[in-house]
């Protein structure tokens, strides 16, 4: 277990926490999208764009303290490392199905990122205006990175495809070595958690019990990984 996901913090006893984070923001695609299939919305910033940015700041009121820190955990966590901007936006539009993509809005990955940041933490901070930003404490457990990547590879091919021939969203190219390289450059939990959420938006079936071990070594609320896993045999 990661030592920011202890006990301590609650993640184990409250099972109705279905995702922590960015992941918790890319989750959210699904509603977010009711509200844009008119072609003209993806035109206008103030629409999309502060609805995205709308989700971060929902972050703090969703879950206690503990809990929406762990968003500005994860943009640093992938701010800090010298990604790509590509890697970063691969990484972010399949977890998101592809309905959100910064560059439509000529936003780099990383300013999108800068961006939602400073979202967040300007809600944090009319709780608590002295509110500092802890270190975000990358897992670069190298068994965990492992581990990780044994359960990425035999699922990369039908994710792969499944990315590149959505049924709507933008189809996005080179989302596992992309996903690898966040696991391996960045963080293996915010790796591990890009990867569920990518194969939840286009269910593609997944090793479930694989799957939720290594969630529990992670420390992870119980339907962090359960919830909408298409557990299916391929």
């Amino acid at each position: 277990m990661t030592e920011e996901k202890d006990l301590e913090n609650g993640y184990l006893e409250d099972v109705y926490v279905t995702d922590i984070g960015l992941t918790w923001v890319a989750s959210r695609w699904s509603l977010v999208d009711m509200f844009n299939r008119e072609p003209d919305r993806h035109t206008r910033e103030d629409g999309p764009v502060a609805e995205w940015l709308g989700l971060a700041e929902l972050a703090v009121d969703e879950f206690d303290r503990s809990r929406a820190v762990q968003l500005g955990q994860d943009i640093q966590r992938l701010l800090r490392p010298p990604l790509p901007d590509d890697t970063i936006r691969t990484a972010w539009l399949g977890a998101a199905h592809g309905l959100f993509d910064p560059a439509e809005y000529g936003i780099s990955a990383r300013t999108w990122l800068q961006r939602t940041e400073e979202a967040w933490l300007s809600r944090v901070r009319r709780d608590d205006p002295a509110f500092v930003p802890p270190p975000p404490k990358p897992v670069v457990d190298e068994e965990l990175r492992r581990a990780v990547l044994q359960l990425i590879h035999p699922s990369a091919e039908h994710l792969g495809r499944a990315a590149e021939n959505p049924p709507f969203g933008t189809p996005v190219t080179g989302l596992v070595p992309a996903l690898e390289r966040v696991v391996t450059e960045s963080c293996a939990d915010l790796g591990y958690r890009l990867f569920l959420r990518a194969m939840k938006a286009y269910h593609v079936p997944a090793d479930k019990p694989s799957l939720v071990a290594l969630g529990e070594r992670f420390g992870y609320p119980y339907w962090v990984v359960r919830e909408g896993l298409n557990d299916r045999p391929a």
